[in-house]
C-alpha cells in the first residue's frame, strides 16, 4: 500500500509539474480525492453487511453467553457449597467445570476466528464495490486522477466522497 501511494504520488507531481509549464497538457488537469474510510463506514452497503453478520453469528453468540452463565453457575455452586459437599461431589463438579471452560474458550477462539474471516469477506466485497464506483465516476466525469489514502490535506473543491456515496446509495 505504501508503495502504491508512493507511486501515485509521483505521478501527481509529475503531472502537475507537465501542468505548471503549459506545454506538457492541452487541458487542465482534473483531480479529485475520496476519503475512503468515510465511504467504508457510511455506504449502505456497510450496513447491509453489518446486519447480516449480526443475524449470521448471533445464535452462535447467545450459545457462548448461555455456556457461560452455566460455567458461572456451577463456579458459584462450588464457592458457596464446595466446604459442605462431599470430596467426590466436589471433584466431580470441578472436572465439570474444568471441562467446561475449555470447551468454552474454544467456542469463543472459533467464535472470533470466523467473525473474523466474515467480517474480512464483506470488506474485501465492500472495498471491490467502493472501486468500482469510484472507476466509473473518475471515467464518466472525466477525472485524471482521483487520489485517497496518504494525502494530508485536500481541498473540499476536489473532495468528491459525497459523490461517491450518493452513487453507493443509489447501487444498495
Amino acid at each position: 500500500m505504501i508503495k502504491h501511494t508512493r507511486v501515485l504520488s509521483v505521478m501527481f507531481l509529475l503531472a502537475l509539474s507537465g501542468v505548471a509549464s503549459g506545454t506538457a497538457f492541452a487541458k487542465e488537469l482534473k483531480v479529485g480525492f475520496v476519503n475512503s474510510a468515510l465511504l467504508l463506514d457510511k455506504a449502505p452497503q456497510a450496513e447491509v453487511a453489518r446486519v447480516q453478520l449480526e443475524k449470521e453469528f448471533s445464535g452462535r453468540e447467545r450459545d457462548l453467553v448461555e455456556n457461560q452463565k452455566a460455567a458461572q453457575a456451577i463456579e458459584q455452586k462450588l464457592s458457596k457449597d464446595g466446604a459442605t459437599m462431599s470430596d467426590a461431589e466436589r471433584s466431580r463438579q470441578e472436572r465439570d467445570l474444568n471441562r467446561r471452560m475449555r470447551e468454552l474458550q474454544r467456542q469463543q477462539v472459533e467464535f472470533r476466528d470466523d467473525l473474523n474471516l466474515r467480517k474480512n469477506e464483506e470488506l474485501a466485497k465492500l472495498q471491490r464495490t467502493v472501486y468500482q464506483v469510484i472507476s466509473e465516476m473518475a471515467k464518466s466525469e472525466e477525472f485524471d486522477l482521483i487520489l485517497s489514502d496518504g494525502v494530508v490535506f485536500a481541498s473540499p473543491s476536489v473532495d468528491i466522497t459525497n459523490k461517491i456515496l450518493e452513487r453507493l446509495q443509489s447501487a444498495k
